[in-house]
């Protein structure tokens, strides 16, 4: 399986650029992952939310190829726990996705040309983070998934 994480802006705070960069490092020796950064927009001084929005969706499709199952990461998706988000992407496997991308929208979340792209929503919790943290929460998570499915002391229960 393929996953890819495609995120909205460049991770500006150091620390948490460091934090992703251990689990993507420790996510190679389990799937083939690769995180896409799209440039943050240039001139949106002026722009409603709506605008932003529909910027950033013609970037993020962009990204996005005709065999990938898009999921969406969004406030109003599904909650997992950690062994649930494990058996949710074995279940993928099983079904034989080859191509799995999750995306994280930015300020303003996603254009409705996005959502009407994607084949699911989940969300890491019911509060608010900002999108550089999700990147950090999000990779983790898709490690503990792995280390959890290949019954590795990493998870405890």
């Amino acid at each position: 399986m393929n996953i890819k994480l495609i995120v909205v802006g460049k991770t500006d705070e150091k620390y948490l650029q460091q934090g992703i960069d251990v689990y993507v490092a420790r996510l190679k020796h389990y799937v083939n992952f690769e995180m896409v950064v799209i440039p943050a927009l240039k001139d949106q001084k002026g722009a409603s939310p709506d605008e932003v929005k529909e910027r950033e969706a013609a970037l993020l499709l962009r990204q996005l190829e005709k065999c990938d199952r898009v999921v969406l990461l969004d406030e109003h998706g599904e909650q997992h726990t950690s062994v649930d988000f494990a058996q949710y992407l074995q279940k993928q496997m099983n079904a034989g996705v080859r191509n799995l991308a999750f995306v994280v929208g930015g300020a303003f979340g996603f254009a409705p040309c996005v959502y009407a792209a994607a084949s699911g929503k989940v969300s890491l919790s019911k509060m608010t983070f900002n999108h550089q943290m999700v990147r950090l929460f999000f990779v983790e998570q898709l490690y503990r998934a792995f280390t959890i499915l290949r019954h590795e002391p990493y998870h405890n229960e």
